[in-house]
């Protein structure tokens, strides 16, 4: 029960004895999940029919992601049901999303929660609306049948698994003078500022400020951080949470990673027990297909809606349309619309795009990301070490160097099956600093990408090609923003977002991509009177 889906190499001491000359079967599979096509449509269609149909409704939500979800729970929970929310692709979620390989259910995009502290009600309040979060003499108690599983995390590093992300086997003094150092800087950060989740609930302090002015890699540098180890760690931090490395994101964003949660400790020298994780094999997906349950069932929620234009009217809001099934235009008449809609994407639609808009959407930058479903069909070949975990990442070393994938979940590893069996591996690259890498993401054909992470996770399982069936790809040409150097100044307070005909709810306006920041401004807008 502790080892999941995999077995250790003791208990299969043959399974990695393959030939090399063993005959190789080939792997299916191909682009799944999102409609890249669709999304170009409004980019690349210069004129559309005029509406068939008007409907009316009092709120349009534009948008079905996280934050488009939040409002409407929030409009439900009011009591306000004459809305309808209109979503691109097929289902609702955005990077939350979730689909089956082989009947197992596994994420196309964000795998994990943190447990939230008391800086995000908002969410602690779903949780307990979820069964994940009750009251028990007295204090709260988290659903440990959903919370993850250990082992949590391991790496693969010098050839052989470790417990933990951060590579300590068989590194010198200097090393870990270097992470000791580093934890003393956040701990003087935590101290010196107030560091939340989400950000755009508090006024940033001069310190904050200050490091939103260059990237993480020159200030690591000013403080004479140079360790090799080191930088690799908190190079994957970033990629993990804001799509690009140490040389893109800000110095806040890189400190804000650690402060706004669980700090930096060097293991083993009295550091406190690391918060929870939720997490569940179809990812996010878990809460985004809760919070659009009652959406569909009501008919509220309808899918394959390309936005085409959000208007302000003498009376109300005017919204157009384009429907993918019937390939037909309707217009929506509202009180008002929240907008849910990445930046960029709002900026075309919007007739006449608030000023905060245009500053906004000129600031950012966007990751391109990959999120790869792997189906394997037999228990595969581990490497000495630590055991199987639920996250497992590779050091980059040789070839595989460049590049810098963000490892796997394993789909199974919350199942309490005691004999192993086939599971999905869900392998993860971000592209935000990558050379030219979005126009890679889209041009490259589907065996590029499967070639490149069979060769990444060959190097701890070297079976794997003999027991992958099937490869899905999911790409994202603009997952998320990245919280490059200036990030933080343009970022408003979510009370200046809700006022008004047009109000605004995506986690672009937070300078950066997480569940709580999307749902946080989400809930605002759906609650705001009107």
């Amino acid at each position: 029960m502790q080892r999941r889906h995999f077995l250790a190499a003791s208990a299969l001491p043959l399974i990695g004895c393959h030939s090399r000359n063993e005959m190789r079967h080939e792997i299916e599979g191909g682009f799944e999940g999102i409609s890249l096509e669709r999304g170009h449509l409004l980019r690349d269609t210069k004129t559309w029919p005029a509406p068939t149909t008007t409907q009316r409704t009092r709120v349009l939500i534009a948008g079905g992601g996280v934050a488009g979800l939040a409002a409407a729970r929030a409009l439900r929970l009011r009591g306000m049901n004459d809305f309808v929310l209109l979503e691109l692709e097929d289902s609702a979620g955005g990077n939350a999303r979730g689909t089956q390989l082989g009947g197992i259910a596994c994420p196309m995009g964000a795998h994990y929660l943190p447990v939230p502290g008391d800086d995000a009600p908002q969410v602690q309040d779903l949780l307990e609306e979820l069964g994940l979060r009750r009251r028990m003499s007295g204090r709260w108690v988290w659903e440990e049948r959903h919370l993850c599983h250990s082992p949590q995390e391991r790496l693969f590093f010098r050839g052989e698994w470790q417990e933990g992300m951060l590579p300590l086997h068989g590194v010198g003094p200097q090393t870990l003078a270097a992470y000791r150092r580093f934890s003393a800087l956040v701990e003087h950060a935590r101290k010196a500022a107030r560091w939340v989740i989400p950000v755009t609930s508090v006024q940033s302090s001069a310190l904050q400020l200050e490091l939103d002015g260059i990237t993480f890699s020159a200030w690591l540098s000013q403080q004479n951080l140079s360790d090799a180890q080191l930088l690799w760690y908190l190079d994957y931090c970033c990629r993990d949470d804001f799509g690009a490395g140490l040389a893109t994101v800000s110095a806040w964003a890189g400190i804000h990673y650690f402060a706004s949660r669980h700090g930096f400790h060097v293991p083993g020298e009295g550091a406190p027990e690391r918060e929870g994780v939720f997490t569940w094999p179809q990812g996010n997906a878990w809460l985004t297909q809760r919070l659009a349950a009652p959406l569909q069932s009501a008919g509220q929620l309808h899918t394959g809606q390309i936005v085409l234009r959000i208007a302000e009217s003498k009376h109300g809001v005017e919204i157009d349309a384009f429907n993918t099934a019937s390939q037909a235009v309707e217009r929506w008449q509202a009180e008002r619309c929240i907008v849910a809609l990445p930046l960029l994407v709002a900026g075309r639609v919007l007739q006449t795009p608030d000023v905060r808009i245009r500053e906004r959407a000129a600031q950012i930058r966007y990751a391109p990301w990959l999120v790869a479903n792997v189906h394997i069909a037999q228990p595969l070949f581990d490497r000495p070490g630590a055991a199987p975990s639920w996250d497992n990442v590779i050091y980059p070393t040789g070839t595989a160097a460049t590049l810098q994938s963000l490892g796997y979940v394993d789909a199974t590893h919350q199942s309490l099956q005691r004999v192993p069996g086939a599971t999905v591996l869900t392998w993860y690259l971000a592209l935000g600093d990558a050379p030219e890498g979005r126009r890679r993401l889209l041009e490259q054909p589907w065996t590029h990408w499967r070639d490149a992470l069979l060769a990444d996770l060959a190097v701890p399982h070297p079976d794997l090609h003999n027991k992958v069936t099937r490869v899905a790809i999911t790409r994202y040409g603009h997952a998320m923003a990245m919280p490059t150097p200036g990030t933080l100044r343009h970022i408003v307070p979510a009370a200046t977002l809700t006022g008004g005909r047009l109000q605004f709810a995506h986690s672009d306006w937070a300078g950066y991509s997480v569940f709580e920041e999307a749902f946080a401004l989400g809930q605002a807008a759906g609650s705001a009177r009107f």
